[in-house]
């Protein structure tokens, strides 16, 4: 690394950064045209091959994020990124001609490798500033994330646009072509203006440079990064059929909504390096993962009707039914079996003829509704205590699509701060190793990125509730919330045992006098 940032380094990050928002559109490519072609019937594709769809991708450029980082510490970023952008705009332009879904699948394959883009730039970043700013960089150069967001918002209005909205369906083959062609763009344009650089590390061989993924610190890294990437990567994918399904939006609509998630989560990336920079890494990670668990507990509530028995109405007395109306049961009564004469009219709660529409006004809480109808017939005889008319309430959750999509914001915002938190980690630790570290890290986090589609279909298959998937994400943060508490606490304990017993003594007396 440099000893101070220079013109020079501004440049190859603003390049750097430029092919990683390519690179990054296209490897998210898949979350829109997938939705489209089985929206339009032209691929008739389930949940789980959907699934698959989006995470084969995501697969590929995780397994090769390692060998690409290595390659980029050993032979620098300039040869490794070009080459990448020339070769993965050839299966981008193939997926044009492919009729069914293993040709899909195959060229999904191919330019998933796009996903590399990112190891290959954080190592190629880092070696060009100096430690104390490469925090800030690094958080910069991860802004190009933001490319889902280019693909989700531009897309969709592509496609209605090529197939003249759907009268000519098979004008989407035009699209992943467009795409080649802005890879094999960008490809040319680093070639011509980057400069290639090294790490000092480049002389070591391929079996050394792996020596620092023997530490347990470089797993727990990935597996935040798991969740604060590989989630984001599902979920910028994951959306648009869910706004789709569960809010009937229509694709374009959808990608706009998706894009609320996935524009926030890179742009901000920039200020969650800054601030680790600034207050650290770790500290940041602590509310980054304690945010997401919230939020993700808050959306776990699905879009949802439940009808429920109510409050009913019993006979005060033996008798039969001589009248039976929507508004009331009448009951004459019968003492000792002699017919009285006295008749009981029994008022009922009218069910009502149009409920109240929960989608014109936003709605925080669930609203509710009861009514009574009657479950005996004139001529009945009933007895003391014996039902006349049933209670049925019914509960709406309107889960209204602004507030949904504004938790959604405030979540893709987070996971971008902890993106940046966890990559000031990693020169922290391994300051001559990023392009290995990051890659592994990146690895394990772009596996996030391809199992999540996957669990998210079978989940959706077994439970049948779109918001089983933020019941995943709850559980994963607590996970890795509780991981991140213990580790500090044991560092504590090692490094400061003092002023560990004292903490431990005042949580102590604290649960004696409660």
């Amino acid at each position: 690394m440099l000893e101070t940032a220079t013109a020079k380094s501004h440049k190859i990050l603003f390049l750097n950064t430029l092919a990683f928002t390519v690179c990054f559109g296209a490897w998210m490519f898949n979350g829109v045209l997938v939705t489209f072609l089985v929206d339009n019937q032209v691929f008739n594709w389930g949940p789980v091959k959907i699934g698959w769809l989006f995470g084969i991708p995501v697969l590929t450029g995780s397994l090769f994020r390692l060998p690409a980082g290595m390659l980029t510490d050993k032979f620098g970023g300039k040869p490794v990124f070009g080459a990448l952008l020339f070769l993965c705009a050839i299966p981008m332009y193939l997926l044009s001609k492919a009729e069914s879904f293993t040709s899909f699948a195959l060229c999904s394959f191919g330019f998933g490798l796009v996903g590399v883009s990112f190891s290959i730039g954080i190592a190629f970043t880092s070696v060009w500033y100096p430690r104390e700013r490469q925090g800030t960089a690094l958080g910069i150069f991860g802004a190009g994330n933001a490319g889902a967001a280019l693909t989700t918002l531009c897309a969709p209005t592509m496609l209605n646009k090529l197939t003249n909205n759907g009268a000519n369906i098979e004008g989407w083959r035009q699209l992943p072509v467009y795409y080649a062609l802005i890879l094999a763009a960008m490809g040319v344009i680093f070639m011509i203006f980057s400069e290639n650089k090294k790490p000092a590390s480049s002389g070591k061989s391929f079996s050394e440079m792996l020596t620092p993924l023997k530490h347990i610190r470089v797993w727990r890294f990935g597996m935040y990064y798991f969740l604060v990437f590989g989630c984001f990567v599902a979920f910028s994918q994951w959306l648009v059929p869910y706004f789709v399904n569960v809010y009937y939006l229509p694709l374009v609509t959808a990608g706009l909504f998706a894009s609320l998630f996935s524009v926030p989560s890179g742009v901000i990336r920039a200020l969650g390096g800054w601030m680790s920079d600034k207050f650290g890494g770790r500290q940041i990670m602590y509310w980054v993962l304690g945010a997401s668990a919230l939020i993700s507990m808050l959306i776990i509530v699905p879009k949802m009707e439940i009808y429920s028995p109510g409050r009913g109405i019993m006979a005060k007395r033996s008798g039969v039914v001589k009248e039976v109306t929507t508004s009331a049961v009448v009951v004459r009564e019968v003492i000792a079996s002699v017919a009285a004469g006295n008749e009981q009219p029994y008022t009922l709660k009218p069910k009502p003829e149009v409920f109240e529409k929960f989608d014109d006004r936003i709605l925080v809480f669930p609203r509710k509704q009861t009514w009574q109808e009657p479950v005996v017939t004139v001529g009945q005889t009933v007895k003391k205590k014996e039902l006349l008319a049933k209670g049925v309430t019914r509960i709406s959750f309107q889960a209204n699509v602004w507030i949904f999509a504004t938790l959604v914001f405030i979540l893709g915002s987070t996971w971008g701060i902890g993106k940046a938190a966890v990559y000031k980690l990693i020169p922290d630790y391994f300051p001559d190793e990023v392009g290995v570290v990051g890659g592994m890290v990146g690895v394990l986090g772009g596996l996030g990125g391809f199992v999540c589609p996957i669990v998210f279909g079978y989940l959706l298959e077994w439970t049948g509730l779109w918001s089983s998937c933020w019941m995943f994400m709850f559980a994963l943060s607590l996970v890795c919330l509780m991981s991140l508490n213990y580790v500090v606490k044991k560092m504590m304990s090692e490094k400061h045992p003092k002023d560990m017993l004292k903490i431990e003594g005042t949580v102590a007396n604290v649960s004696s006098k409660q």
